[in-house]
């Protein structure tokens, strides 16, 4: 039998009462904690005798009954594809490791492009979901579906006070973002006539039936991940959260002839306003753009470090004035469609054709300068 629920919205919202959620049983009860009682042997018998690891040996893959689900035993971790890497000698010293996306932005901000409005949050999807999960039930609101490996979550359908006529319904959608260690959160809004029956499925469109309603949830989910302290914490995260497919959106690969691109996993429109702010956030001149023909003509003299303070200090030159030491070439930055993800190239100018080790190293340079910029 479906049912709604009645609510107040959006006060409701706001009005967080003192209920936690917790998936399985009481949140005191430590019976055995996740892998049973641990013995002399230590976890998985690994802590007692040196050679209890050692003597292990391979046993045939758990074969699940046809009858019974098999998806609680599917990976709990997605190795991510590994970015190319440009194996580059040093002329002198071996430099210290670069600092990881140092350019990205930390906590959790809203982005907006048109109607669409979506959350980043510098976690994990994994460290995400539960939280997510929380916000529904600190509103004592019942979810009807709760698919961690989807990483999407479904409301029941609501019945608000202030929507007489009307009951609705919200779709929370959690994806990898653009970096590592990123995620993306969307919010769908759908809604019925209440003199219709409950429909049995939900048909969600494109766009939210009421982008007021959807913006009002997504503020409400940005606050409570942003007062959350424990979003990093490992206890926190979902294991099953972990299989939320696909890997980060933004990844540097190679085609077969070795040449690297950078594959945006999301639509044109969006691609084409990040790399521009990825170019302006890392201070590179644009000469021009055609938004119809895909094209950034860019000027780039390469990725230059400093040894100005204590410390390795990795600047990045763009179309800066200082030019003393810089050689600024014109570069192509251009994006293809592929399917359902946007490719971006680099084309050197014609004046290195000549000097292809140098060509290879700045279109490498110039797209890992982009991608690191992205937010």
């Amino acid at each position: 039998m479906v049912r709604a629920w009645k609510i107040i919205l959006p006060a409701a919202m706001f009005a967080v009462s003192g209920c936690s959620f917790s998936g399985s049983g009481e949140s005191g009860d430590e019976s055995g904690g996740l892998f049973g009682d641990v013995g002399e042997s230590g976890i998985f018998g690994i802590g007692g005798a040196p050679e209890t690891y050692r003597d292990a040996r391979m046993t045939p893959p758990m074969e699940i009954p046809p009858e019974l689900d098999s998806y609680t035993i599917d990976a709990l971790y997605v190795i991510p594809e590994s970015p190319a890497i440009a194996g580059l000698p040093f002329d002198d010293d071996i430099p210290l490791p670069k600092p990881i996306e140092t350019r990205r932005r930390e906590g959790v901000i809203i982005q907006t492009l048109g109607d669409r409005r979506w959350i980043v949050i510098d976690a994990t999807p994994a460290q995400v979901w539960p939280l997510v999960r929380d916000f529904w039930s600190e509103l004592d609101l019942e979810l009807d579906l709760a698919d961690p490996g989807l990483g999407t979550m479904e409301t029941v359908w609501l019945e608000a006070g202030n929507a007489p006529e009307t009951r609705q319904k919200y779709r929370v959608a959690i994806e990898p973002g653009l970096h590592s260690a990123s995620s993306e959160i969307t919010v769908r809004h759908l809604r019925n006539l209440r003199t219709q029956p409950i429909p049995l499925t939900a048909e969600w469109p494109e766009v939210s039936d009421d982008l007021d309603m959807e913006r009002q949830i997504l503020d409400a989910i940005s606050q409570y991940l942003a007062d959350r302290n424990d979003i990093y914490q490992a206890s926190t995260a979902s294991l099953l959260a972990g299989t939320i497919k696909g890997a980060r959106k933004a990844n540097i690969v190679e085609n077969a002839g070795g040449d690297p691109y950078l594959r945006l996993r999301i639509d044109y429109d969006r691609a084409w306003v990040q790399v521009r702010q990825a170019l302006n956030n890392a201070e590179i001149e644009i000469v021009d753009s055609n938004r119809d023909n895909a094209v950034f003509n860019v000027r780039f003299a390469g990725i230059v470090s400093e040894q100005s303070e204590p410390g390795f200090v990795r600047r990045l030159f763009g179309g800066s004035n200082d030019a003393r030491e810089l050689v600024f070439r014109d570069f192509t930055v251009r994006l293809e469609r592929r399917g359902d993800s946007i490719d971006v190239t680099s084309e050197p100018p014609a004046e290195l054709d000549e000097e292809l080790d140098e060509a290879n190293r700045l279109n490498r340079e110039l797209l890992q300068v982009i991608i690191e910029n992205l937010v």
